[in-house]
């Protein structure tokens, strides 16, 4: 079995998909800086490279001395809110670190890829559901950060023949374990369980969207999905030489009200959320068309709203244990 590095695997998503690529077989090696990942996540056997992405001399000596055939590029920021405060610090993790990875593969002679890509490169979608043939208008600069990384690998492709699939990640909630959950306050589910913590009112950002209830509707997929569809990415790198763009969502849409009704059906009480107003940048919705990962690599999300909610639940009492 070959050889792949995870970039950010001691985050949450990455953490999931070391675990999928291990039990399927593959031998893994994680690169994190741990600026938000956790050492003690990663597997006990397997290798760990402490470094910034920024260094390509660091990464390339690790792609050579682990033997590496390819690369799961997770590593990024992610915040869109906090892009638009800081668009400097995200060009130059996201979009530097990518040109870093890129130099460092093509040193070392490591021609597969599996990038992190989000739904957020598509902005404001004029309709629903989106396919991978919308307009790229992104709304943030950190949406920004990953179409330029698109347009990297796909030059990379044409310039050095490297193989890559590019996987939009719509909403990610859940916990594939419950040791192995999402501490984001930037992500809806653990921000309604943190302000329940505290005992507060878990906030519904606008009730006055274009919406059957007046609330933003998104496409939430479980993570052990979309650790799954990276490793069906990771086998179609491996037997083609790819050039993909692939949605990775539901195809569902769950509005927000929707979402706090499940908690509370979950948590078996009404958690109280109260209207506060809209944040800016918001659509009103998005959700994925999913054919095309259906057809390209015959992957379907198996999770639905009800098990991401009780994963995460799980996965925050456990953090609090």
């Amino acid at each position: 079995m070959s050889t792949w590095l995870v970039t950010g695997g001691a985050g949450y998503i990455g953490t999931h998909v070391v675990r999928v690529l291990l039990a399927q077989g593959y031998e893994v090696v994680v690169l994190d800086d741990l600026s938000t990942g956790r050492a003690d996540r990663i597997p006990s056997a397997t290798p760990f490279v402490h470094c910034s992405l920024q260094d390509e001399a660091a990464v390339a000596t690790a792609l050579r001395e682990h033997q590496v055939d390819g690369v799961v590029h997770l590593a990024a920021k992610k915040a869109a809110g906090e892009s638009v405060l800081q668009p400097l610090r995200y060009y130059r993790e996201n979009v530097d670190g990518m040109l870093s990875l890129l130099a460092a593969m093509h040193q070392a002679k490591v021609g597969r890829l599996v990038y992190s890509s989000s739904a957020a490169v598509y902005g404001t979608p004029a309709s629903n559901p989106i396919d991978e043939d919308f307009a790229l208008v992104p709304d943030s600069p950190y949406g920004e950060t990953k179409v330029i990384g698109e347009w990297l690998s796909r030059d990379a492709g044409i310039a050095t023949g490297l193989s890559w699939v590019a996987l939009r990640y719509f909403n990610v909630a859940g916990a594939g374990d419950p040791s192995l959950g999402d501490t984001s306050v930037n992500n809806l589910i653990p921000m309604v369980f943190q302000a329940l913590q505290r005992g507060q009112a878990p906030q519904i950002f606008g009730d006055d969207y274009p919406t059957p209830d007046g609330t933003c509707i998104r496409d939430y997929i479980h993570v052990q999905d979309l650790a799954d569809a990276h490793a069906a990415a990771v086998a179609f790198c491996t037997g083609n030489q790819a050039a993909e763009v692939l949605n990775v969502g539901r195809g569902v849409g769950s509005s927000v009200l929707e979402v706090m009704a499940m908690i509370s059906e979950v948590l078996q009480r009404d958690i109280g959320a109260v209207v506060t107003a809209r944040r800016p940048g918001d659509p009103p919705a998005s959700t994925a068309a999913t054919a095309r990962i259906e057809e390209v690599l015959g992957w379907r999300a198996q999770r639905d709203l009800r098990d991401m909610v009780t994963s995460a639940w799980l996965a925050w009492q456990a953090q609090l244990a």
